[in-house]
């Protein structure tokens, strides 16, 4: 049974070996925001958030007991998976040529919206997807034409 309460997603904690090499890379590189970054002793966090998400990350010292690049699997979603890739790879982030999955496995090209990805870890691997997704596109003012 569904829960009547609405719980949203705040924040995702990324553990990282060198605090301000992954805030370097996170705001410089792939674009974040940094909305945070207090010390507190031996305690730091670092929020970040990708522009126009309700959801940031964390990384720091005394947040996680989880080894530096052990978290896979985070996803973005942009309107357009080229210029999204344009702009990464602009800024000196790794990034995979567009993907997409035929069934079978991944191939290099687009796939068509919900079917296009491009991926990239950061400087401790942990690894992020970016999605091509037509609803953005309408967040962004984009259109088809």
């Amino acid at each position: 049974m569904t829960s009547p309460l609405q719980y949203k997603l705040e924040v995702v904690v990324l553990p990282v070996s060198d605090v301000d090499r992954a805030k370097a890379f996170y705001t410089d590189q792939v674009g974040f925001h940094l909305d945070v970054d207090h010390v507190n002793g031996d305690f730091r966090v670092v929020q970040l958030t990708p522009n126009g998400s309700a959801c940031s990350v964390t990384i720091g010292t005394g947040l996680a007991e989880m080894p530096p690049g052990s978290v896979k699997g985070l996803q973005l979603v942009v309107g357009d998976i080229e210029e999204a890739r344009t702009d990464l790879a602009s800024r000196g982030v790794e990034v995979t040529p567009v993907r997409h999955h035929t069934g079978m496995g991944w191939a290099d090209g687009p796939g068509g919206d919900w079917n296009s990805f491009i991926f990239f870890t950061d400087p401790d691997g942990n690894a992020w997807t970016v999605q091509q997704s037509p609803t953005m596109r309408e967040v962004d003012g984009q259109t088809d034409g």
